[in-house]
């Protein structure tokens, strides 16, 4: 059995491990998120994205990165627990934490064969995508699961608690 822990990695090893990965002819799938309640969608747009090669890397937001994006008062869970969450679904293959507000230079260091986003994205708007292009890669948007957000989650359990 494979420890949770050792599925989060820090970013330079990660980046090894990519190029390790792709010189074996394997496909390098990127996504990235806040990933603060997990929820049916995450897991729904994860398991679909896994679908589109041979390892899924995930690149999620630091909590001071969550609380700029999303207010003080998130995230709910600290990055410590959502790591080891998303490195416990079994096809995630590795996660990083990165503390600027984009992805960005994270996706610049690990050069992935695919960049995936939610539905919500366009492809021409999703961070990184130039540089994942420019290699020849692949930008792909999943169809989200309607009804599941972090945020509308929150605002039902503020709703029953008052």
């Amino acid at each position: 059995m494979i420890r949770t822990e050792s599925k989060i990695l820090m970013q330079e090893e990660l980046a090894e491990k990519v190029k390790a990965w792709q010189a074996e002819g394997q496909k390098v799938v990127f996504s990235n998120g806040c990933f603060d309640i997990l929820h049916l969608g995450h897991i729904d747009y994860l398991e679909k994205a896994r679908l589109k090669g041979d390892r899924l890397v995930i690149g999620l937001n630091s909590d001071a990165s969550v609380q700029r994006l999303k207010g003080r008062d998130r995230p709910i869970i600290g990055q410590y627990a959502r790591c080891r969450v998303l490195a416990a679904l079994s096809f995630v293959d590795a996660v990083t934490l990165f503390e600027e507000d984009t992805p960005l230079q994270l996706i610049q260091k690990l050069q992935p064969d695919v960049l995936v986003k939610g539905s919500d994205y366009l492809p021409e708007n999703i961070v990184g995508a130039e540089v994942v292009l420019a290699r020849g890669g692949k930008v792909e948007t999943i169809e989200l699961v309607e009804g599941y957000s972090t945020t509308k989650i929150i605002e039902r359990i503020k709703r029953s608690c008052s």
